[in-house]
């Protein structure tokens, strides 16, 4: 259950800024969890969400699904890297308005893979639809980053291809970020931290 700021704080207008610290891999669990606290916020009257992320990367299919959903909320989303951003983490931040970087943080690009099970069998008609799939959840990513950055197509496939990391200073330049920044949070924010069973 994600805390309720109304009932923390009755008779008490929502802030018009909350911070959310998010620190995990994205996977079914760990997006239904921030969409949700994200949501609660929103629905409070919340004005704007100010996402602290550090991500290991994680589900292509759940990170372009709360990439697409971020960007959709009627808020102003500021997202800041406060430790390292990789593979699908970079989709999911590139949805902010505004987006920084902490001075020591990273963002990782790396192309679309798959695990395969022990003992997994492939025939010519599975492998034609897993690099299909592949392929095409290649193609959404490198058009966010596209889209939101100044990075062009071939400099995205080269990211891809080499599974380039990144500092902080090139993503200014290149428009992933508007801004290097140390993370700073007033006293007496609201600050929500996500905390997951590892």
């Amino acid at each position: 259950m994600q805390p309720n700021l109304r009932t923390m704080m009755p008779n008490v207008p929502a802030p018009n800024r909350v911070y959310i610290v998010f620190s995990a891999e994205i996977n079914p669990m760990t997006t239904e969890s921030l969409m949700a606290l994200v949501s609660q916020q929103v629905n409070l009257g919340v004005k704007e969400i100010y996402l602290l992320i550090s991500t290991p990367g994680g589900s292509v299919m759940h990170g372009l699904h709360l990439y697409n959903v971020l960007r959709g909320l009627p808020v102003k989303l500021i997202t800041h890297n406060a430790g390292q951003v990789n593979s699908i983490g970079n989709a999911i931040f590139l949805a902010g308005v505004e987006r920084y970087a902490s001075p020591h943080s990273s963002f990782m690009f790396h192309g679309v893979g798959f695990d395969v099970p022990a003992g997994a069998r492939f025939e010519e008609k599975v492998l034609r639809e897993r690099l299909d799939s592949l392929l095409n959840d290649q193609k959404r990513i490198g058009s966010i980053i596209q889209e939101r950055t100044k990075i062009g197509e071939g400099d995205i496939e080269g990211l891809f291809r080499e599974a380039q990391t990144k500092d902080a200073a090139y993503a200014v330049g290149s428009g992933i970020v508007n801004e290097i920044r140390d993370v700073q949070i007033p006293a007496g924010a609201p600050v929500f931290s996500l905390v997951f069973q590892r």
